[in-house]
């Protein structure tokens, strides 16, 4: 379900220049990185790549879609982590990104945490907004 223009509390806005080979920076300068194409794909691997600062953003938005499910399952989330890990390889199309979650939830039993993981899955805006579009594999 998307929304609607009316209804957004907060736009980010980064700006790139040199694509890959070049630099990445917000609006407000809270962020400016050099990025650099991973040495697997012919770079240099100096700086970060669009698929770390990808995960980052997946991983933390999901850690956030976590403690929701939790704070509603009356569930214990206290030190859990949440890893994004997203890969890019040659598709049909050209090239195409592939995506695993995984969590660390230490004070809850491995059922529980499969079922909270499987719950902010359906409320993290990241996942919404990958769904259909690519694959994303919860572990």
């Amino acid at each position: 379900m998307s929304i609607q223009q009316s209804e957004v509390l907060y736009t980010a806005v980064a700006t790139a220049e040199g694509g890959r080979d070049g630099r990445v920076a917000t609006d407000d300068g809270t962020l400016a990185v050099v990025v650099n194409p991973p040495k697997e794909m012919g770079g240099s691997g100096a700086g970060t790549n669009p698929e770390q600062l990808f995960a980052a953003g997946y991983s933390a938005c999901f850690q956030g879609a976590l403690g929701v499910v939790a704070r509603q399952q009356k569930a214990d989330i206290t030190g859990s982590t949440v890893t994004a890990k997203v890969g890019i390889g040659k598709n049909e199309d050209g090239f195409g990104i592939i995506v695993e979650i995984s969590a660390d939830i230490p004070n809850v039993d491995a059922v529980t945490a499969k079922a909270l993981l499987e719950q902010a899955h359906q409320v993290c805006p990241y996942s919404k907004a990958t769904q259909g579009n690519i694959t994303v594999t919860l572990v």
